[in-house]
């Protein structure tokens, strides 16, 4: 049972990685990047997080969404030989969309670290991380499974997720990159230590790595407002005999199409 929960928080993971966005890369790295999916041989170029730098939206970003994720497809890239646990698993959810809610406000800048300032703006667009972060874990494992989401508040890129079961989930984003093909897109980088644990049941701590690239843009037509091109790569643990086999290889990947709509009730 312990085993089949892990598997879900581990899709819970992947969904969530994917509502940062970051400093800026050499420009077409991450592009170039998506386009070559699925043939990815190293880790992203990004830059070392500094302190409690928060991360900023682009204005389109601002106000309340009802998203719908969906994976399309997933890969193995190192099968037969190294194949993550639960990979075979995360199959069953092919093409089944999972819907929440998600809000990116607009907040004084003067209270806040930002990665990037604009000093065009005083109310830049950040995450409410805290209520994304709680919804999806609804939405990923169920309402009885989650008990709360917190945000650090001394640190932005530190959350922790508290889990029926005595399982607790820690997110630290460790570094990140990002680039702007026009005004109308941007295409992020993160990645993120994981650190799942059950101290009460004697669990063994597993640490993992997770890195999310997206490339999102503004649709000017009518139904979704944003569309995004997300994959998530996974890389072995310290831990795992398999560590220095892989070295900077992903070890799974998994593409997701994800759909921003407006949330019809402001605020929700």
């Amino acid at each position: 049972m312990t085993g089949i929960f892990v598997r879900r928080i581990c899709t819970f993971v992947l969904i969530v990685l994917s509502l940062f966005w970051a400093d800026r890369a050499e420009a077409g790295v991450l592009a170039e990047r998506l386009a070559k999916f699925p043939q990815w041989e190293t880790k992203p170029p990004v830059q070392a997080v500094i302190g409690t730098e928060d991360l900023i939206y682009p204005d389109w970003m601002a106000g309340t969404w009802n998203v719908t994720s969906t994976l399309v497809d997933l890969v193995a890239p190192l099968a037969p030989d190294i194949v993550t646990p639960g990979f075979e698993n995360n199959r069953r959810y092919l093409n089944q969309p999972i819907a929440f809610t998600v809000r990116f406000p607009a907040v004084n800048q003067n209270n806040f670290t930002f990665t990037i300032l604009n000093p065009k703006s005083q109310t830049p667009v950040v995450a409410d991380r805290s209520f994304n972060g709680l919804n999806i874990a609804k939405a990923t494992l169920g309402d009885r499974a989650v008990l709360s989401v917190k945000t650090d508040p001394h640190n932005p890129n530190r959350q922790s997720t508290l889990l029926s079961g005595s399982l607790q989930l820690v997110s630290i984003v460790t570094s990140r990159a990002s680039e702007i093909p026009n005004a109308n897109e941007f295409i992020s980088t993160e990645v993120s230590q994981q650190l799942f644990r059950a101290p009460t049941i004697g669990m063994r701590p597993y640490f993992n790595e997770v890195e999310t690239t997206t490339a999102y843009r503004k649709i000017e037509t009518s139904g979704a407002s944003i569309e995004a091109d997300q994959v998530t790569a996974i890389y072995l643990s310290p831990q795992d005999p398999n560590y220095f086999v892989a070295a900077d290889k992903p070890v799974a990947l998994y593409r997701y199409r994800l759909e921003f709509f407006p949330a019809s009730v402001p605020g929700a």
